[in-house]
């Protein structure tokens, strides 16, 4: 057994490697970590096109819901995405709080921070910004989200417990959050469940259905709900890398099942809003851009 460091390496090398895959390529394997199917050209990820805000440079066909689809996302709100990968979903969640919201990425991944901003700088959005860190211990500070969405992602970091109480610290009272993510209701075989690039995959790395909403709960949300539930079937030109011909045999036999889910879920509480206040009217006189004294720290943001 792997330890969570570990787990968290093998990830990380992964997708700096996807981060340069194009979307075809990923779409047709398991997040783009495994070779890709010659059977089946979409094995997780939902349609993008139709979808307002989508930046196709930006999709790199890795996720496996529409988050930002059942968000209900207002203007002005200020939106986290974690595990934001180019900024696919971040550019879609822009065009729903528009120029005067915010949206902030987190990724721990150099390639796909680096890929996000040159993103964000082709399509000229300057209140969307991209943070490099661990999604288990943000870089943004308590109650700062009006939403938080991710895509794909929980299912890959090793301390899932950890990740929903980091959800609950950086929602505002009121606020919640919608999140796609893979979970399964029984067990994987031992071929799948011990695999690196399965690991990577968003398949070896998900846990129970009911321990994931349990979790949730745990951290403090209330009315949790499952706005959406598909199933996941990984083609067998895939699967025979990993599993022998009875191993396979039994597990299509079987009744383990893989699923995309996407959760809703709310942090009770009235939202205090604070006044905006424009730079002009705290700047002292003697404050200079040199001295970095008007300079927002960007963990209390």
């Amino acid at each position: 057994m792997k330890s969570e460091q570990e787990l968290k390496d093998i990830v990380r090398d992964k997708y700096a490697k996807i981060a340069n895959n194009d979307m075809e390529a990923n779409a047709a394997s398991c997040c783009g970590a495994t070779t890709p199917s010659n059977k089946v050209y979409n094995i997780m990820m939902d349609n993008y096109n139709e979808v307002e805000g989508y930046a196709k440079d930006a999709d790199l066909g890795l996720g496996c819901g529409l988050p930002t689809h059942f968000a209900q996302i207002s203007k002005g709100d200020t939106v986290i995405d974690l595990g934001s990968g180019a900024g696919n979903d971040c550019f879609v969640a822009r065009h729903e709080v528009g120029p005067e919201g915010k949206v902030i990425g987190i990724d721990f991944t150099t390639e796909m921070i680096n890929k996000a901003r040159e993103n964000a700088d082709k399509l000229g959005y300057n209140n969307v910004e991209f943070r490099q860190g661990d999604i288990e211990n943000m870089p943004v500070g308590n109650n700062v989200a009006d939403v938080v969405v991710s895509n794909c992602v929980l299912n890959l970091v090793p301390n899932k417990e950890a990740i929903m109480h980091e959800m609950f610290r950086v929602t505002k009272p009121g606020g919640h959050f919608s999140v796609s993510d893979v979970v399964l209701v029984g067990e994987l075989p031992d071929g799948l469940r011990n695999d690196a690039e399965m690991y990577a995959g968003c398949v070896a790395g998900a846990i129970q259905k009911d321990e994931y909403i349990g979790l949730i709960k745990k951290a403090g949300f209330k009315n949790v709900s499952v706005q959406k539930e598909k199933t996941i079937t990984i083609p067998d030109d895939i699967l025979e890398k990993y599993l022998n011909p009875d191993e396979l045999a039994a597990f299509r036999a079987g009744t383990t099942g893989i699923y995309s889910i996407t959760v809703y879920g709310e942090k009770i509480g009235k939202t205090i809003e604070k006044p905006r206040v424009k730079l002009s009217e705290i700047q002292h006189e003697t404050c200079t851009p040199e001295s970095e004294c008007c300079t927002p720290n960007p963990l209390f943001i």
